[in-house]
């Protein structure tokens, strides 16, 4: 049983790697493994929590990604869809520059009108995608979404971020390599349990830009490979409900704004 899950994990995988490896700013969606998870887990309910004291970044990782915005502390994100609302805590404590992004996505209104163009349950429930700002247009060809990523209007160029994990008990994240690369041997303090929100990106760690996911069932084999940056709070009920095509009407910052600090 434990090698048809290991093969079942490793083609989906290879699927989405082709997926993902389509054009030079695909995004890659990770792919679903053997465990299944059948309601919200409590680790998720405790990482979820309200705005907490601000993170001290390091002189060093300030320094380095002045360019892209942050997020010194946590944010509350209410998205709706389907005439629902979806509470999200985004943790700037534990990944201050994949957090940031989202916050600074979110208070542009970067997601607003944007559509789920990824929606995988079968064979076990795994993740809902969305975030391609060419699915803005309605009529952008359904089979090319996933590729897209976000323009800053300031530069004229697409916005990537680092990939961001932090390791449990570490005082910094590790950036720009999975933990495995990176030779570190401790999980990621934000792990991938059911109701997490991570950033996708293709096979090069750092392309991540605007497409993010929620997972739909504890999925531990991605932990240490993705950057999870919050938890659904409320509303994984609507999560669970989404459909391939569904749009987020609006997605707004209800607590936190002040937490969000912009690119130097």
């Amino acid at each position: 049983m434990k090698i048809r899950h290991s093969l079942l994990s490793l083609v989906l995988v290879g699927i989405l790697f082709v997926m993902g490896c389509a054009t030079s700013n695909s995004i890659e969606s990770p792919t679903v493994s053997s465990s299944a998870s059948s309601s919200v887990a409590e680790t998720s309910s405790t990482q979820a929590q309200a705005t907490s004291p601000s993170a001290v970044p390091s002189p060093e990782a300030e320094s380095e990604f002045s360019n892209l915005p942050r997020l010194e502390g946590e944010a509350i994100v209410e998205m709706v869809v389907n005439d629902s609302p979806i509470t999200i805590v985004i943790n700037g404590l534990d990944a201050p520059v994949t957090a940031g992004n989202f916050a600074d996505l979110v208070s542009k209104g970067v997601y607003d009108g944007l559509s789920f163009h990824r929606v995988i349950r079968e064979p076990q429930p795994f993740v809902v995608q969305g975030g391609d700002p060419q699915s803005k247009d309605p009529n952008f060809p359904a089979n090319l979404l996933g590729t897209g990523s976000y323009t800053d209007p300031t530069t004229g160029q697409p916005r990537y971020i680092p990939l961001e994990i932090k390791p449990e008990g570490a005082d910094q994240p590790v950036y720009s390599q999975t933990l495995q690369s990176a030779g570190v041997s401790a999980a990621p303090k934000l792990r991938h349990t059911r109701g997490a929100i991570a950033m996708a990106r293709s096979n090069v760690p750092d392309s991540a830009s605007s497409q993010f996911y929620f997972t739909l069932a504890d999925r531990d084999f991605l932990d240490g490979n993705y950057a999870v940056f919050g938890y659904v709070q409320n509303g994984m009920e609507i999560v669970d409900q989404i459909q391939q095509g569904d749009r987020i009407t609006s997605a707004k910052i209800t607590t936190g704004l002040e937490n969000l600090k912009p690119a130097a």
